[in-house]
């Protein structure tokens, strides 16, 4: 048996009035999703218990099938694994975001989607001047970057960036004990990256600069029983999010590599389907296919981009995946669900239930004739929580207790 995941992250939204009071989910065309839905089955489950932050680190860890309320030590050092950072001898990762303040106002959680070749020369300047034998700052992929800090406050009370766009950002600085230290290192980022070669370029190129850090998301490593142990498959998993190659890395998928992917609109859908493929026929059991763009056209508020991520995500992903699976000469199935909601008018977040779709071999029909949030309520399936869904996928939709 083969299995794929596929995760088109935050597509789940509110009804829009510039899409006639639909949601993007419902305004896209989406025949390859919407198939998934027809032949399979489905309904909708609370991805995010209501004891944590409903974010993208909690919810694709109960994708890949782990109680996000007794395996989770933060965000940060999922994505640090991913990167290669040593986090022994009691190391706390904190996520590092290149942000664009204005004043006293946090205007971008991503510097204008700053390149990762501009990010890159300012995480590196920014070590050299701060950076201790403590203290080290390792560069990401476009604002997504990290701070290892060897024995460093953790427990502090912290928001995300994409969380307070526009807001006031000395009212949301980390909270709690040894706080000073954290602010201390954000506010003296600032005159570095002022001064940086980089900002200037991007400036005078009419470039919003990534003039602060954002520190948030702390943690220590997190250990998990791989897939192998628990159900004796290779898997592997594809996505441009070292938070999601993190978490995969943690439990024990292979990381594949695609050229040309961003976390963005302009990321390479047909190689995320074409390197799935590939590694099916070439002996993994399992692929998990992570796409960010809905997620970050969400915190954007931009409704075309929205609707667009999702079809490029159904006509570019899905539907090769889709037509390959069924070629490989083996039975499928096939498990599609996004890890939270990013509702277009909030620009964040949500822990609302999101639709959830299981198709192929072993599994029966429902009442959902196409993938959408209110279609779901339809569906036959009503897990409790997002960590029962990969066991409906590998051991069948009867482990699901209904």
């Amino acid at each position: 048996m083969k299995y794929v995941i596929l995760v088109p992250d935050g597509a789940a939204d509110y009804p829009v009035d510039e899409l006639d009071g639909r949601t993007p989910l419902q305004a896209a065309s989406t025949p390859t999703m919407d198939r998934l839905a027809r032949e399979g089955s489905g309904g909708l489950v609370q991805m995010i218990p209501d004891s944590r932050h409903p974010g993208s680190d909690v919810g694709n860890l109960e994708i890949f099938g782990y109680d996000s309320t007794r395996h989770y030590t933060g965000r940060a050092p999922l994505e640090a694994v991913s990167m290669g950072i040593d986090l022994s001898h009691g190391a706390i990762a904190y996520r590092c975001n290149l942000i664009y303040q204005d004043g006293d106002k946090l205007m971008d959680y991503s510097a204008g989607h700053v390149t990762t070749e501009e990010a890159r020369e300012l995480i590196e300047e920014v070590d050299t001047r701060l950076g201790t034998e403590q203290i080290r700052f390792f560069p990401g992929v476009s604002y997504r970057h990290i701070m290892r800090f060897q024995g460093g406050p953790e427990g502090l009370e912290e928001y995300p960036p994409h969380d307070i766009m526009g807001e006031s950002a000395s009212a949301h600085l980390p909270r709690g004990e040894r706080q000073e230290e954290i602010r201390a290192l954000m506010e003296r980022a600032k005159p570095i990256l002022k001064a940086s070669e980089t900002n200037k370029k991007r400036l005078a190129a009419g470039q919003v600069p990534a003039n602060a850090i954002w520190l948030w998301g702390a943690g220590r490593a997190l250990t998990l029983e791989s897939v192998q142990q628990r159900y004796g498959l290779q898997a592997g998993v594809i996505s441009a999010v070292d938070l999601i190659r993190g978490i995969g890395t943690c439990a024990g998928y292979e990381v594949i590599d695609v050229p040309g992917v961003t976390g963005y609109l302009d990321t390479n859908y047909e190689g995320k389907a074409q390197y799935a493929l590939d590694a099916l026929r070439n002996g993994k059991d399992l692929l998990y296919v992570h796409v960010e763009a809905p997620d970050e056209a969400g915190h954007n508020a931009d409704i075309e981009g929205k609707v667009q991520a999702i079809e490029d995500f159904d006509s570019r992903v899905a539907a090769p995946i889709l037509e390959g699976l069924m070629g490989i000469g083996e039975p499928g199935r096939i498990l599609m669900t996004p890890d939270h909601r990013t509702p277009l008018a909030i620009r964040t977040h949500t822990r609302e239930p999101v639709p959830f779709v299981l198709w192929g071999e072993g599994v029966g029909t429902d009442e959902m004739d196409v993938y959408a949030e209110d279609a779901a309520e339809a569906g036959g399936l009503f897990p409790q929580a997002g960590h029962e869904l990969i066991e409906a996928l590998v051991r069948g939709p009867q482990t699901i207790d209904n």
